[in-house]
């Protein structure tokens, strides 16, 4: 797809997300990866309000080629793409119920939801949580390192998802899926709902080839 091509498919997705309140004023932020650098939203922009040519074009070391300054969240970035290979592009949000979810007290850093449908299990995969940093903090990025590519979507504690796809469409849609999944487990908390069995989750994994961190069964080697 053409530099031209990728800059409008951010700003359709970002405008999209944008609208249907999933991330409030200029918070969130996306990235894709190309061969020789990045495209990534700048900072302070809403995302229902991007110019494809204002948006950020940095080199392989993260240096600014052309537009406006990047978003200050570069090195949680940073750190999922290197140490998920296979990632391509970043969504970032400040979703109502992803954000709400990282506050209880219950949730398990290594799998923040329980596996509630199989299009949670599908698009997100499993759910890390890691804790509270400032907003732009490196130590976030030691955090995300820390989970060595395991996790395609990430929590972070009173802030909201990161999530990587291997694709723009694929890792909104996987961002999408969390909050719907979020909002479902917050409905549905104290009620004692039936999720699916770990029979069920392992015939998903079978059936759809599925690579969840709690049943790896093969090694990754940096992918």
């Amino acid at each position: 797809m053409s530099d031209t091509r990728l800059r409008e498919e951010i700003c359709r997705y970002g405008r999209s997300l944008f609208e249907r309140g999933l991330t409030p004023g200029s918070s969130g932020n996306i990235s894709l990866r190309l061969e020789d650098g990045w495209l990534v939203t700048p900072t302070n922009a809403s995302l229902g309000f991007l110019d494809p040519a204002r948006i950020s074009r940095l080199d392989a070391e993260g240096r600014l080629l052309s537009g406006d300054k990047p978003t200050k969240e570069i090195p949680l970035h940073t750190a999922l793409y290197d140490t998920r290979g296979s990632a391509r592009a970043i969504v970032h949000l400040h979703s109502t119920h992803a954000v709400a979810l990282t506050m209880l007290p219950e949730i398990d850093p290594r799998a923040a939801l329980p596996p509630m449908t199989p299009y949670y299990l599908m698009r997100a995969g499993e759910t890390a949580l890691v804790p509270y940093y400032r907003p732009g903090d490196p130590a976030v990025a030691d955090a995300i390192r820390g989970l060595a590519g395991k996790y395609s979507s990430v929590l972070l504690a009173n802030h909201g998802p990161v999530v990587a796809g291997d694709s723009l469409e694929a890792a909104v849609f996987a961002t999408e899926e969390l909050e719907e999944t979020a909002k479902l487990y917050l409905l549905l908390r104290n009620l004692n709902p039936r999720f699916l069995s770990p029979a069920q989750v392992a015939d998903l994994v079978n059936t759809f080839g599925l690579d969840l961190p709690s049943h790896h069964h093969h090694d990754h080697d940096g992918d």
